[in-house]
C-alpha cells in the first residue's frame, strides 16, 4: 500500500512498500543531443551514398573518373565506405543509443558536455577522412584507412562515449538493464579493443605511417578487425536499437527473454573467431582458416536467433505493417539481417568461397547488408523518432511509403546485377576450355562481359539515394511542423540498494543484469578469446609463416614506388595473392607463398579484383608497358575500364621523407644495412636513373625524378623473389 507523505517536494512523491521507500524523482532527457545526431546521420547518408553512385558509375565508365587525381575510383572508394560505415551508420548509432539508453536506464546522460564533446568530436574525425582520403593519406587497410593522427582522435572521441554511457549506467534507475544495453556495452568494449590492436602502426611523417604487423600477420589483424567492425559497429548497436525501437513501433513486448539471452552471449562469442573466413586459400595458416570457416558455420544460429525474435515481436501486429511504413522499413531490415547472415556462413565455407571470393558477390553481400539492415532500420528509427522529440506527426507517410518502396527497389537493382555479375566473374576465371586450355585467358573478357551490370547497379543506387532525398524532405517538414522538445520531463524512482524483503527473481541471468561491469568483464573476456586463439600462435610460432632466403627488402625506390600504389588506392581494384587453384596458377604464375609477405607493411593481398591479380606482374612486360599502360590503360588493353594516372608523369617523386621511412622499417626488424637510411636517396636515384635511361631505349624520355618511374620500379619487382620450390623453413 502506498502511503504518502505530507507536504512533499515538489515533483517528488514519497511511499513505504514493505521495507523499501519509493521516491518519484523528476528528470528530463536530453533531446537535443538526439536531434543532432539525427541531422548528421541525414547529411553524411547523403553525402556517403552519392560518393557511392559516383563509385559505381566510375567501374562502368571510366570517364566519370573526371581525370583528376583526387577524385578516382581508388581514392574515393574508401570515401564511400568510410562515409557509409562511421558517418552514416556510425551517426545512426549514437543517435539511436542516445535516445533509448537515457529511457532504457531512467536517466539523463551523465554529462551534457561529454554528449557536446562527442558530437562535435565525431563530425570532426569525419571531416578529416573526407579531406585526407582523396589526397591519398591512406594506410589502406579496408574501413581502418585512416591515419595515424585521425586514429588517435578515434579513440580519444570513443573513450568520451563509453565514459558518457558507463556514467549514465551508474546513476540509473532501472535495476535491470534490458538487453539493448548489453548489445551497447560489448560494442563500446569490442570496437575499443578492434581499433586499438589493428591500428597498432609506426609514425613515419605527420600522416604516413607503416602498419605494426607484417605480411600474413598483417592480414590476419586486418580481417580479425574488418569481420568485426561489421559485427560489433555494423550489427550488435543496431541489434541493440532493434529490441528498442520494434518493440515501440509495434506496441508489442519482444518475443523472448531467453532467446534474447542466448542470442547475445553466442554471438559476440562465436563472432569473433570468423575473421579468417576472409583469407580462404590465401598464405594464412591452414588452422586458422578452418578455425574461421568453423565459426562462421556456428554464427547462423545466433544470428537467426535475433532474427527471429525480432519478427516474432510483431506477432499479432502485422495490420500494423501494411498501414505503417516505420514497421515496413523495421521488417524490411531484420529480414535483411536475416539474408546477410545466412549468407556470409554460406560464403565461408570453402567450395562456395572458392567462386565467390574477389568477385562482386561479395559487393552484393556486403549491400544487402549496408542498404537492408542498417539503412532501413536507420530510416525506420529516424521515422519512429523525429516526430516525438518534435512533439509533431510525420508530415507525409505517403512520402514515407515512396522512400520504402524506391529503396526496396534501390536494393534489388543494386544487388541481383550485382549477383549476376559475381556468378559470371567466378564461373569464367575458371573455365577452361578444349586441350584444356584457359577459355578466358584474357582477364579483360571477364570485366567487359560484366560492365551492363555496373550500370544497373548505378541506376539502383539513384533509386536508393532518390528515397534518401525524399526523406530528407519528409523529416525536414516534420521538424519544422513541431517543435523540439529539448528537455523532455520524466520520472522514476531512484535505485534503491536490495533488501532481503525485495522481490527477486529467480532467472540467473538478472544477477549479471544488475551489475554492469560485471556484465563489461564477462563481455570482454568472450569476445577477447578467439582473437587470442587465432593471433597469439600466428605470432609466436615460427613454422606458421615459412621464411624464403631469397626474399630481399624493398629497395628505397621501390619502398617510395610501394606507397605510390597504396595512395592511388591501386589494391581496391587489384589483388596480390594467387590462390592454390589451376585457374589461377595458368593465368598469373606460381601461387603465392607466406613467407614472400614478411616486409610487407600494411600487406596488400586486396578483397576484390575488378583487374587481374598483380603479384606475379615482375619482369612479365617491359618498363615500357607499364609506363603507356599508367598513362593510357586502353593503350596496352583496349576496353579496360582503369582510368588515366596523367598526374604520375607530371610530379617530382618526395623523397624527403624516405630516410624516415627506411628508419621505420628498420625500426621494426627489416633488415636494411646498417647506415643505409644515409644513402637511400643515393641508391633510390641510381635505380630510378636505370629505369630512365632504359625507357629511353624504347623511345620513351620521362625524368628518373617523376612518379611513375618509382612505381615502375615496384611492380617490376612484385613476386620476383622466389622460384618454384625455392621455400626453406627456418
Amino acid at each position: 500500500m502506498l502511503t504518502e507523505v505530507s507536504n512533499p517536494k515538489p515533483g517528488v512523491l514519497s511511499g513505504k512498500i514493505g521495507d523499501r521507500i519509493n521516491t518519484l524523482e523528476t528528470f528530463y532527457y536530453d533531446n537535443k543531443i538526439v536531434r543532432n545526431f539525427a541531422w548528421a546521420t541525414i547529411f553524411w547518408g547523403l553525402a556517403g551514398m552519392l560518393i557511392g553512385v559516383i563509385v559505381a558509375f566510375q567501374l562502368a565508365n571510366p570517364d566519370v573518373n573526371m581525370g583528376n587525381q583526387y577524385t578516382t575510383f581508388g581514392r574515393i572508394r574508401p570515401l564511400h565506405t568510410n562515409a557509409v560505415i562511421f558517418a552514416f551508420v556510425g551517426n545512426g548509432i549514437f543517435m539511436g543509443v542516445y535516445y533509448s539508453l537515457q529511457r532504457l536506464l531512467k536517466a539523463r546522460m551523465f554529462s551534457d558536455v561529454l554528449s557536446k564533446i562527442h558530437f562535435w568530436g565525431w563530425q570532426l574525425i569525419i571531416l578529416s577522412a573526407v579531406i585526407t582520403l582523396p589526397l591519398g593519406y591512406t594506410t589502406s587497410k579496408e574501413y581502418a584507412e585512416l591515419e595515424w593522427p585521425i586514429d588517435i582522435a578515434i579513440t580519444l572521441i570513443w573513450v568520451v562515449f563509453g565514459w558518457n554511457m558507463f556514467g549514465t549506467i551508474v546513476k540509473r534507475r532501472e535495476r535491470h538493464m534490458y538487453v539493448g544495453v548489453w548489445f551497447y556495452i560489448a560494442t563500446f568494449l569490442t570496437v575499443a579493443v578492434l581499433h586499438i590492436v589493428n591500428s597498432y602502426e609506426i609514425p613515419v611523417t605527420f600522416m604516413k605511417s607503416y602498419s605494426g604487423y607484417a605480411g600474413v600477420q598483417d592480414a590476419l589483424v586486418q580481417w580479425w578487425y574488418g569481420h568485426n567492425a561489421v559485427a560489433f559497429f555494423l550489427t550488435t548497436p543496431y541489434l541493440g536499437m532493434m529490441y528498442y525501437f520494434l518493440p515501440k513501433a509495434a506496441n508489442r513486448p519482444v518475443y523472448s527473454y531467453r532467446l534474447s539471452i542466448i542470442h547475445f552471449w553466442s554471438l559476440i562469442f562465436i563472432y569473433i573467431w570468423a575473421g579468417p573466413h576472409h583469407l580462404l586459400y590465401t598464405s594464412l595458416p591452414d588452422w586458422a582458416q578452418s578455425l574461421g570457416v568453423v565459426f562462421s558455420v556456428m554464427l547462423i544460429a545466433p544470428s537467426w536467433g535475433g532474427m527471429i525474435n525480432g519478427l516474432l515481436t510483431l506477432r499479432g501486429a502485422w495490420d500494423k505493417v501494411r498501414e505503417e511504413p516505420v514497421l515496413k522499413f523495421m521488417v524490411v531490415a531484420v529480414t535483411a539481417y536475416g539474408m546477410a547472415t545466412f549468407e556470409g556462413p554460406m560464403l565461408s565455407l570453402k567450395n562456395v568461397n572458392a567462386i565467390a571470393h574477389f568477385t562482386d558477390w561479395i559487393v552484393a553481400h556486403v549491400h544487402v547488408g549496408a542498404l537492408g539492415w542498417n539503412g532501413f532500420l536507420t530510416f525506420g528509427i529516424l521515422y519512429w523518432l523525429v516526430p516525438r522529440i518534435f512533439q509533431t506527426n510525420l508530415y507525409s507517410k505517403k512520402l514515407a511509403n515512396a522512400h520504402f518502396w524506391l529503396g526496396t527497389l534501390g536494393i534489388i537493382f543494386y544487388a541481383v546485377p550485382m549477383y549476376w555479375a559475381g556468378f559470371t566473374q567466378g564461373l569464367m576465371w575458371k573455365q577452361f576450355g578444349e586441350g584444356g586450355v584457359l577459355q578466358y585467358a584474357n582477364f579483360l573478357e571477364t570485366v567487359l562481359q560484366i560492365v551492363p551490370m555496373y550500370y544497373l547497379r548505378g541506376i539502383g543506387g539513384i533509386l536508393y539515394l532518390s528515397g534518401a532525398f525524399i526523406m530528407l524532405y519528409n523529416v525536414y517538414k516534420t521538424a519544422k511542423s513541431g517543435s523540439l522538445l529539448a528537455n523532455e520531463e520524466a520520472e522514476a524512482a531512484p535505485l534503491m540498494p536490495a533488501t532481503v524483503g525485495q522481490h527477486h527473481d529467480s532467472h540467473w541471468h538478472r544477477i549479471i543484469e544488475r551489475k554492469p561491469f560485471r556484465m563489461a568483464i564477462w563481455a570482454t573476456v568472450a569476445i577477447l578469446i578467439g582473437g587470442l586463439v587465432e593471433m597469439v600462435p600466428t605470432f609466436l610460432i615460427d613454422s606458421n609463416v615459412p621464411t624464403i632466403a631469397s626474399v630481399k627488402p624493398y629497395t628505397s625506390l621501390e619502398l617510395q614506388g610501394r606507397d605510390l600504389y597504396i595512395k592511388e588506392g591501386c589494391v581496391n581494384c587489384h589483388t596480390q595473392m594467387i590462390r592454390p587453384f589451376r585457374s589461377e596458377t595458368e593465368r598469373y604464375g606460381e601461387y603465392s607463398k607466406a613467407g614472400e609477405f614478411v616486409y610487407d607493411r600494411p600487406f596488400l593481398w586486396g578483397s576484390k579484383r575488378t583487374g587481374p591479380d598483380l603479384h606475379r606482374i615482375g619482369q612479365k612486360y617491359p618498363h615500357s608497358w607499364h609506363y603507356n599502360h599508367m598513362l593510357d590503360p586502353t593503350s596496352m588493353s583496349p576496353g579496360s575500364i582503369m582510368p588515366a594516372y596523367p598526374w604520375l608523369f607530371e610530379q617530382d617523386l618526395d623523397i624527403e621523407d624516405t630516410p624516415a621511412k627506411i628508419r621505420a622499417m628498420q625500426s621494426m626488424g627489416v633488415p636494411y644495412p646498417e647506415g643505409y637510411a644515409e644513402k637511400a636517396n643515393e641508391d633510390l636515384m641510381k635505380q630510378a636513373k636505370g629505369i630512365s635511361a632504359d625507357l629511353a631505349k624504347e623511345g620513351i624520355e620521362v625524368k628518373p625524378e617523376k612518379e611513375i618511374v618509382a612505381l615502375i620500379a615496384y611492380l617490376q619487382r612484385l613476386g620476383t623473389d622466389i622460384k618454384v620450390k625455392e621455400e626453406q623453413k627456418r
